[in-house]
């Protein structure tokens, strides 16, 4: 982010949908959002409940209380090379508790990004973050595997950090948070591996498995001794699973069947923790 000026933010808001959208880029956002880090906003649990006849309940929304005071959200952070040509697209949710994400973004400026377009979206109970970021000494998206990983595991190591009940719905949690996930990483999250055509000059793999730091670099690192071009991924974190889309080819083509097969294979053996889908590809 080449800076951050003062009192330039445009709002809009849909009564049909009920969401409301804050846009900012590097050149224009106010510094004043960053009262929305302390915000009661961020932690304040929206509880619908209405009787037969229309009317509150008290009881039930005293329930309700207590039911979405142990309830944590599914972390989500989605990085996306494809949706726009000159920028990659970031996307974190976490219910309702993200607002604007000033550290987020301080912390990836640190990495030498710059944030150049943002959006806050709400829609019902789940406020999604967007930015779309490129490198700041070239202008251009990001394309080196490692820093995209180092992309990744920030926003989830920020996550962690101002919101510390994520930790029990993240693979880094377990090391790093005040509650381990309830489930094992290495017994209850088996690993899914596919490739199909997507056209006549690429293929898709498809890898879903237990999320863990490096993952993205070891599977992009197998690709490449495959032989295999790695033309563009999107990389999904989903709590503790990690599930990402990698569109690949061999020479210019779409991979064969023999290639898709050693390659599956490559990646099941990798991968396989604690079972690998036999029926990957």
């Amino acid at each position: 982010m080449a800076a951050i000026a003062n009192n330039t933010a445009l709002f809009s808001s849909s009564s049909t949908t009920r969401s409301k959208d804050l846009f900012f880029n590097s050149k224009s956002f106010s510094s004043s959002f960053a009262h929305f880090r302390s915000s009661p906003h961020f932690y304040k649990k929206m509880i619908y409940c209405a009787s037969v006849d229309g009317v509150d309940s008290v009881s039930s929304t005293s329930l309700k209380s207590e039911l979405d005071a142990d309830y944590v959200p599914m972390p989500i952070v989605h990085i996306d090379q494809d949706s726009d040509s000159d920028a990659t697209m970031v996307q974190v949710s976490f219910g309702d508790r993200l607002g604007a994400l000033i550290d987020t973004m301080k912390s990836l400026k640190d990495l030498g990004l710059d944030v150049v377009k943002g959006t806050v979206s709400t829609e019902g109970s789940v406020t999604q973050t967007k930015f779309l970021i490129t490198r700041l000494e070239t202008g251009r998206k990001v394309e080196d595997p490692d820093l995209l990983e180092r992309i990744r595991l920030t926003i989830i190591n920020n996550l962690l950090k101002y919101h510390p009940e994520s930790s029990e719905r993240l693979a880094m949690g377990e090391a790093f948070g005040i509650k381990a996930p309830e489930k094992k990483l290495d017994v209850d999250i088996a690993t899914h591996i596919h490739v199909k055509d997507d056209g006549p000059t690429r293929s898709l793999l498809s890898i879903e498995t237990a999320d863990r730091p490096g993952l993205l670099l070891e599977v992009i690192k197998i690709v490449a001794d495959t032989n295999v071009t790695v033309e563009s991924a999107e990389i999904d974190t989903e709590g503790l699973v990690a599930k990402d889309k990698f569109h690949v080819s061999y020479r210019g083509a779409a991979l064969n069947t023999s290639l898709s097969q050693v390659l599956v294979n490559c990646l099941r053996y990798y991968l396989r923790r604690p079972e690998t889908d036999e029926d990957s590809y």
